[in-house]
């Protein structure tokens, strides 16, 4: 029997989603063992008063499988 659980991470990075997604799985790897998926929930960015992106932001759901 395999048992699975969803946490659910914030993640940011100024250089675009992809890499917010990655800084995100990266870090979560350092305490979470056996990721299997991530789902991108929400993406938000910061901008400047120009209304220039300076920020990326993405809030996700990821998916690790219980030794």
């Amino acid at each position: 029997m395999t048992v699975a659980k969803v946490i659910e991470i914030s993640s940011s990075s100024s250089k675009g989603i992809e890499d917010a997604v990655k800084d995100g799985l990266k870090r979560a790897a350092k305490s979470v063992h056996n990721i299997r998926g991530a789902w991108v929930n929400d993406i938000k960015v910061q901008t400047d008063a120009n209304g220039k992106v300076t920020e990326w932001r993405v809030n996700m759901r990821i998916n690790f499988v219980l030794e």
